[in-house]
Parts: structure tokens; sequence; C-alpha cells
């Protein structure tokens, strides 16, 4: 990577403004989570040019960093870490092997097909890179966007900035928690309130069953003590002092409207109708994730519909040539080591893109059917390698216990198959890639539904 230096205010042939440093790598990643760290470590060692990873974080590693419990690396690096020695391993691994780890660095456009707008501590950057990596990731929905009634008090958070305040800021939430879902993510916010001495009075879901694991669920309830409250939903914020609000505001972990404080929460049956309020100071919403597409979005990359994050075949390719996606801005959101696989798969077709080989200009879409919500990656090319672990991934809105998937072209069946796990509201299900082998890749849209 080279850097031209910039101009100086006043020299003869600019507008007297200080014109940004321009960086060419050879590849820029943006993300320096999982993915964005483990497609660098897989990239720099075998390019002359460098490998250039930005984050807008303090620190590189993701969300992991944050989350101080074990159960990360399984998958990537065959052994068992916690959150924030995993986002070390990584980032450690990405520097070793040559990248340029840049943290502090915001993305806040495009200067062209390949060329970001950068600011970063040290100034303005432009990035001019022969190829590009999005590893942004997802995050989870905060309390306007899903639109939660009531007051607008201190205490409420997403996941994100609980395990922010109390691992990173060393912060306490309160002595009484509700959390909003059942997923894999809120059982980690059980534990995180549980390290900061805040004891988890309720899990709800709308669910007729918790979505995350038994293995997680069954521990959860006897271990931890959480009972978890299946078909209700979260109606109402109270806090004190107040009589209520819209709940436009955002109020979380904020505490915006300072002056009240969270109280309790109203919980409705939704079998019966019946509402209860439950006290508690610290309420958490979890789950409920979008993918940080902001910078897909600007590009005016192809938008997958159902995922909402940009469109990619299964060598992560975007609708932009030499832009590349991977990770949970795909798939919002699987964990932390299927994140990293992207990573690792995505890096050998980068390779191939500055080798100059050209993708195939046909593909077929894939489409989920009810009651999938989304399938990645959406489109498949003919010469294309399988996707990372050769699986089809795909989100259900409803839980199946024994999925029986049927793939259609064209109004004729390519494959069924009886799948041994459920598909279960709250994480992600697979479909071995095998299902595929059938498909015409110059036929119709594919579609992936149950029988």
């Amino acid at each position: 990577m080279t850097a031209r230096t910039p101009e100086t205010p006043g020299t003869p042939g600019t507008t007297g403004t200080v014109e940004p440093a321009v960086l060419t790598p050879d590849v820029v990643i943006v993300g320096a989570g999982p993915a964005g760290l483990t497609a660098a470590a897989e990239l720099a060692p075998r390019l002359d040019g460098q490998v250039l990873v930005l984050d807008r974080e303090r620190e590189a590693g993701g969300i992991p960093r944050h989350s101080d419990h074990t159960g990360y690396g399984l998958r990537d690096l065959r052994r068992v870490m916690t959150g924030p020695a995993y986002a070390r391993r990584l980032a450690d691994a990405a520097v070793i092997a040559g990248a340029a780890v840049r943290t502090g660095a915001t993305v806040t456009g495009w200067a062209g097909d390949r060329s970001l707008e950068v600011t970063s501590p040290q100034g303005r950057l432009r990035v001019d890179a022969r190829a590009v990596v999005l590893a942004t990731g997802a995050r989870e929905r905060p309390r306007p966007a899903r639109k939660i009634p009531g007051d607008r008090p201190a205490g409420v958070y997403t996941t994100g900035h609980l395990q922010n305040l109390v691992h990173l800021h060393h912060g306490a939430p309160g002595t009484r928690a509700v959390v909003v879902g059942a997923e894999l993510v809120s059982w980690s916010a059980v534990l995180t309130l549980r390290e900061a001495g805040c004891r988890t009075v309720l899990m709800t879901t709308e669910l007729p069953s918790p979505e995350s694991y038994a293995a997680f669920n069954l521990p959860g309830r006897a271990l931890l003590g959480v009972p978890v409250a299946t078909r209700t939903r979260l109606t109402r914020i109270i806090g004190s002092g107040g009589t209520g609000s819209d709940g436009s505001g955002s109020g979380v972990g904020s505490g915006v409207g300072g002056h009240k404080r969270l109280e309790a929460v109203e919980i409705e049956d939704l079998a019966t109708g019946r509402r209860r309020t439950v006290e508690c100071d610290t309420l958490v919403l979890t789950g409920d994730w979008i993918p940080d597409h902001e910078l897909a979005r600007s590009a005016g990359l192809e938008i997958d519909p159902g995922t909402r994050g940009p469109l990619v075949d299964t060598a992560l390719r975007t609708s932009r040539p030499g832009v590349f996606a991977a990770g949970n801005v795909l798939h919002p959101v699987d964990t932390a080591d299927i994140a990293a696989l992207d990573g690792r798969h995505v890096a050998g077709e980068v390779l191939a893109f500055l080798a100059g080989r050209e993708p195939s200009p046909d593909g077929v879409r894939f489409v989920a059917d009810a009651p999938f919500r989304w399938v990645a990656p959406g489109l498949l090319r003919p010469g294309d390698p399988a996707p990372a672990r050769g699986r089809l991934l795909l989100w259900t809105d409803e839980l199946v216990r024994v999925p029986r998937v049927v793939l259609r072209q064209d109004g004729r069946v390519l494959a069924r198959r009886t799948v041994p796990w459920p598909a279960s509201p709250g994480r992600v299900f697979r479909v071995p890639w095998s299902m595929v082998r059938s498909v015409d890749p110059h036929g119709g849209p594919v579609h992936v539904g149950l029988r």
C-alpha cells in the first residue's frame, strides 16, 4: 500500500482546502469483526500489495470483544474461548499475517467503484483499492424501531449496549431485569446481567417455545433461575414520574428524558389477552437483527429484500465488480465463528478476482418460501463454488420441529429432504448444498420451502 502526500492549503492548483491522503492497498476490508479479520489474515500473506482493514471502533474484534463469556471459536479455530480472547486472537492473527488494521476509522462514503472516503484520527483519507470487502456486521433493533409504547426512562438497552456498558466501561445496570427475546444472544445478555449483579426476573418471547437451543434453555432455567414466558409480548414501558409517551424517542441506554427511571414493564399473554405488570429497573431488548447495510445501500448495490443486506452469489460477490461482502451483513445474525468462515471463504474469491477470473453473467436466484423469511446466499452462477461450509442459510418465522425441505424450479421438484434439526425462529436454519445439485443454472428462480 502506498500513500500519496496531501497538498497543503494554498498550494497552487488547489482550492485552499487540504486534500485527503490517498492510500492504495490491494484490498480494503470494512469491518474488523470475525469476518473481516479472518479475511485479512487469509489474504495478507498471499498478496504483494497490502490488505487494509478499517473499523470505526477503538479496538478491533467486533461484538465478541465485549461478550465476556465462553463459546467462541469452535468451528473456525477448533477450540472454545471467551469473546474477548477470541477477538484478540483474530486481531493478532491479521496483524501477524501482514494486514494493516486501522481503528477509529469511519468510512463515510464512496469516491468511486472501489474507492472509499474515510475519516480517521490521522485526518481524512481516500482509499483506492483493487477490491473491497464489506464486513460491517449486524445490529439489534433499538426501541424506536420496535415501536414499543410507554415512557422513555433510563435503563433500556440492547444486548450490545449492555455488554459495552458492563464489559468495556465497567458500568452497572440495575438489580432486576426483564429480557425481551429467547435467542442465543438473549442468554448472553442474561450472563452479562448476572456478572453485573443484576437478576433476570423474566425472559419473554412471543413464540410458543424459546428460540435458543435446548442446551441453553434448560440450564438457563434451572441453573440461572430465569423464568421464560412464551406466547407473551411487551406492551408498555413504565418509568418513574411519568404518565407515558408515544414511545417515539430512543431511550436506549441513554436515559432520554433522564428524570425518569425504569420501574416496570407491562406483559401481555397472547393467548388470553391478560396483562400484568412486572417490576424491573433494567430492560434488555435482544435479537431482531438488521444488517449494517448503510454503506452497501449508498453504493447502490443490489439489496436482498429478505435479509436487507447486499445480494451476493455463492462466491460472495455483490452486484458491483470487485466489491464483496461477508459475515452477518449478509445473514443477520449467525454465530461469530460462522461469520469468520465467511471471511475465509471470501478470501479465495477475492484472490480469483484479482487474478482476472470473470464470473458467469448468468445466474439463478434463490427464493425463500414461507415460513422462511430469507435465504443466503441469494444467487447461484454456473461454475461457482459451494457457499461456506456447503450450506444454504435460511431464517424461519415459525417453529418446524421436523422440517421437510423442498427445492422447486420452473414448476418441478428438484430435491426433497427431511433434515434432522428443527427450523426455529431466532437462529439460522441450514440446508445441505447437495440438495442444489440438480439446479439448472440457466433456468428460473429456485424456491426453497417446506413440504
